[in-house]
């Protein structure tokens, strides 16, 4: 995923993140609300949890859309997921048993064809509206169709890629009620979905909201947000200011004994969004009202209030840790001089100083160095390797060498293209750091920093690209397919649109090794290749990774029960309690 924001993007494939505002997104936090991650001790206040209450959620990001079919969200967001239950969701546990992909309102994961192909679900007895009428498969046959239609564009792209005639198919409102002949509903209860190719983590993406049910008769087309029909445990009851500030009260007709995944303890849910995030983490500090009881979705804590979090035990009681699939790198394209030459990029990747970079992005408590890129968790297929060995500082004598074999023996001077947003990612302290650790080298690191929207135009623009600039990707669920196949996979370039290839890499048997992981629905068969096609891929040196981020977040010291998964890498809204 390129972001937490709504980005339409064409991915592949195999089998991203996240992901803003209480889990608007799928590819991970952009700084933002959906990240994954593992607890690192337990947070939150002492005692066992119990229903009752209001929990507050204090934001930067609104929940601008609240429409299934709009929401780009890795396992149902998190927010969204409290109204919005879908075929599959993630385990709501800490660490790396959250990186399992459970049912939700199916009565398991799915069940595949002999080639994973098609996939049949089955619904749970009793599942049931806020008004009561009942849950069938032909309301969510129907909300993914409507996912379809160009006006509630901005969810994930997967089931335009995968389901027979999805690439064609224009939604409902302009099929004259014939609907996608891929997507079988033989009964109320079953519901078969019928792909192009083999898919073996179709149940992934089953999470997606695109999976929530939509009664036809409720639907109000771009109005549906401002009161969609729950599923979950909540439902809306207020919506202002597009998302700015949103109440959730308990949706009576749902029955907890058909979901065991969501805790729901709090009997009301205040979420106010368009706060500063100085501020954020100030409320939740003090704690003052109902602050006491509040959570934040969407807002790390920066290096300085870590240090005064540090100083304070009560504080670093109540900070959640959490890892999410995400990476940050150098990304090459070796159509241009002098990146077409293997031996510059090996040399920058011996140059990289890692300590400086993780300094500049925050420090070792927001920042891991990374030499691979996937991220060091089992489920994403992680397998250790340093094709270019930097050590700690860099190695600038074995970058000049390289630079020698390559025809520079005076060194060169490059541009280096990042952001001016203050991310710690793509940022200017990061590039920073980068050119410095490259003058060691002799490598002359001239800086182009661009607006944040301009460099994602121009770092996604394949006719455009630079050559050498900060990149960085994350997961929409955890697995190595939604990270590789997007940026290696050649048959997902795109030339005009967003296109995540930056190296344009286009070789037949990376593309095949994706083609052949995706048939597999051994996820743990699948994890060993995805790591395995990852170490191989990086031999070539397209790009440097740099650092996988570590998110802090602060919690009210009248929270309770904190769960932070290796899927989220953030507080799951759905098992906080309050009293």
């Amino acid at each position: 995923m390129p972001s937490q924001s709504h980005i339409s993007r064409r991915v592949a494939a195999a089998a991203v993140s996240l992901v803003l505002a209480g889990g608007a997104v799928a590819c991970g936090p952009e700084g933002g609300a959906d990240t994954a991650g593992a607890a690192d001790g337990g947070p939150g206040a002492a005692g066992a949890p119990q229903k009752g209450g209001t929990l507050t959620v204090l934001n930067s990001e609104p929940q601008n859309d609240f429409d299934p079919a709009r929401l780009y969200t890795s396992g149902g967001g998190n927010v969204p997921s409290l109204v919005f239950r879908t075929l599959t969701t993630r385990n709501r546990e800490d660490g790396a048993a959250g990186t399992k992909v459970v049912p939700d309102l199916a009565t398991d994961t799915g069940r595949p064809n002999a080639d994973a192909t098609e996939w049949t679900y089955t619904l749970k007895d009793g599942l049931k509206y806020e008004d009561g009428s009942p849950i069938t498969t032909a309301d969510i046959k129907y909300g993914i169709e409507r996912s379809f239609a160009a006006e509630l564009s901005g969810g994930a792209p997967y089931l335009r890629d995968w389901l027979v005639g999805g690439e064609s198919y224009q939604g409902p409102y302009k099929d004259g009620g014939k609907g996608l002949d891929s997507i079988v509903v033989p009964d109320a209860k079953t519901i078969v979905f019928k792909l192009r190719k083999p898919e073996g983590e179709f149940p992934f993406v089953a999470t997606q909201t695109q999976f929530a049910p939509v009664p036809r008769a409720k639907d109000t087309g771009a109005k549906y947000e401002e009161h969609p029909v729950s599923s979950g445990p909540y439902k809306v009851v207020k919506n202002d200011n597009d998302g700015e500030h949103l109440t959730l009260e308990r949706n009576e007709h749902w029955d907890e004994k058909t979901d065991e995944e969501r805790k729901a303890y709090p009997d009301r849910i205040d979420v106010r969004s368009g706060l500063d995030a100085a501020v954020i983490n100030q409320r939740l500090t003090t704690g003052a009202g109902p602050d006491a009881a509040a959570i934040t979705t969407d807002t790390n804590l920066g290096p300085a209030e870590l240090a005064q979090v540090g100083d304070n035990k009560e504080l670093a009681g109540r900070v959640g840790t959490g890892h999410f699939g995400y990476v940050n790198y150098i990304a090459f394209n070796p159509k241009a001089a002098p990146f077409d030459n293997p031996k510059v990029r090996r040399a920058i990747s011996h140059a990289i100083n890692r300590t400086s970079v993780v300094n500049a992005a925050g420090g070792s408590a927001l920042a891991e160095p990374a030499t691979t890129f996937l991220p060091e968790r089992e489920a994403f297929g992680f397998t250790p390797y340093d094709h270019f060995p930097a050590g700690k500082t860099g190695d600038p004598a074995k970058a000049k060498e390289l630079l020698k074999e390559a025809g520079f023996p005076d060194g060169l001077t490059v541009t280096l293209t990042h952001s001016t947003a203050q991310n710690r990612q793509t940022s200017p302290e990061v590039a920073t750091a980068v050119q410095q650790a490259l003058a060691a080298a002799g490598i002359t690191v001239k800086l182009e920093g661009l607006e944040n929207n301009a460099f994602n135009e121009r770092r996604w623009d394949a006719a455009n690209t630079p050559g050498f600039f900060l990149s960085r990707w994350g997961a929409d669920w955890p697995s190595g397919g939604p990270f590789l196949a997007p940026i290696f996979d050649g048959r997902q370039i795109v030339t005009g649109g967003s296109n995540y290839n930056h190296a344009q890499l286009n070789d037949p048997a990376v593309n095949a090794e994706i083609d052949e992981i995706a048939k597999l629905t051994d996820l743990a068969a699948a994890g060993k290749r995805w790591g395995a096609l990852d170490k191989k891929i990086g031999e070539q040196a397209l790009t440097v990774p740099l650092f996988h981020p570590v998110y802090k977040r602060l919690v009210g010291k009248d929270v309770k029960n904190v769960v932070i998964s290796d899927w989220t890498g953030v507080l799951d809204i759905s098992q906080v309690a309050v009293k």
